[in-house]
């Protein structure tokens, strides 16, 4: 294989979804991109028209697995910006993920961007991992992976992912929450907001009210506080969580760290919508970048999905392999 070559994988989720229209909308808006090759890993019965959409600007190669993609790519003496490796693929999509990050820990891919995918469509296809996050940890052979969401009025980490709120109290940890402000000041420096302090939220209301409404920030979240400020790192909390997405406020953090998913995401998702946010995988020994929104089975097949995330995600992740 070509070493100055990185390949990327781009999954498009479920079939039914919109992740092969934001996919192809992000795909003809970065365009062909010096030193990349693009692996499109879809459905074999995807929609042609929408397939020749690409045709303007790239040259598909259609191959119906990714190893047959990489060996067309390792006969080539040179490599056009413009080839597209077009995966049309009869596998199920949480497969393509699965193939996606084997590869990448083989160094045949650089990194991978996922579209949406649904949790149902996982289970069915075979595998017992809850999130495409399940599937990397796994694949990767790591274990403190955390969800990390850009956006450019503010960022947010998450100290726990996919887990019923009955579960967060224990999970969250002195180790989960160290490992979590490691990553989250990690992803402050790649940003080059590594001058201002991460703001950890608190978990309970108020903060826990000095210990009345619940005891993890005086047994937890102040000894992580204090923890990270004796490394030298810029921190403060707990944070009210009600309060802390104030307006005013979101220019003060490099990064929120958020103790649940639903405490960072709504948040987040509210004030960035799909126009300005994208989602990386921290803690993952390749790069895995992805939309920050879900399937949108409702609007499939009408023209209608905004690929802006998509479009950032792709972006990012060429920036990163780079």
């Amino acid at each position: 294989m070509n070493q100055s070559l990185k390949n990327i994988s781009i999954t498009t989720g479920d079939t039914d979804g919109i992740g092969l229209e934001v996919s192809i909308k992000a795909l003809r808006k970065v365009g062909p991109t010096k030193g990349f090759c693009f692996f499109l890993n879809r459905h074999a019965d995807a929609n042609p028209r929408e397939l020749k959409k690409l045709d303007a600007q790239f040259q598909r190669v259609i191959v119906t697995n990714v190893l047959d993609g990489l060996d067309f790519i390792s006969h080539q003496k040179k490599v056009s910006p413009q080839i597209l490796i077009d995966v049309a693929s009869s596998n199920p999509p949480p497969l393509w993920v699965e193939d996606s990050a084997f590869l990448c820990t083989q160094g045949s891919f650089s990194g991978i961007v996922t579209a949406p995918m649904s949790k149902g469509l996982i289970i069915k296809s075979g595998l017992r991992d809850l999130g495409h996050t399940d599937i990397l940890t796994r694949v990767g052979k790591t274990r403190n992976v955390r969800m990390g969401f850009i956006g450019d009025q503010f960022n947010v980490v998450l100290a726990t992912g996919h887990l019923p709120l009955k579960k967060v109290s224990s999970a969250l940890t002195f180790e989960v929450l160290k490992s979590t402000v490691i990553q989250a000041s990690q992803l402050a420096s790649l940003l080059k907001l590594n001058h201002k302090p991460l703001g950890l939220l608190g978990l309970n209301p108020h903060a826990g009210e000095n210990g009345l409404i619940g005891g993890e920030e005086n047994l937890i979240i102040n000894k992580t506080v204090q923890w990270a400020l004796k490394k030298g790192l810029k921190i403060e909390g707990p944070l009210v969580p009600d309060a802390a997405f104030f307006r005013q406020n979101w220019k003060k953090y490099s990064c929120y760290i958020a103790c649940y998913h639903d405490q960072g995401l709504i948040p987040f998702k509210m004030i960035h919508g799909q126009d300005s946010g994208c989602h990386l995988s921290l803690g993952l020994p390749f790069v895995r970048t992805s939309v920050d929104h879900g399937t949108a089975k409702d609007i499939f097949g009408m023209n209608k999905a905004n690929p802006l995330s998509m479009t950032l995600a792709l972006e990012f992740c060429i920036k990163l392999t780079k």
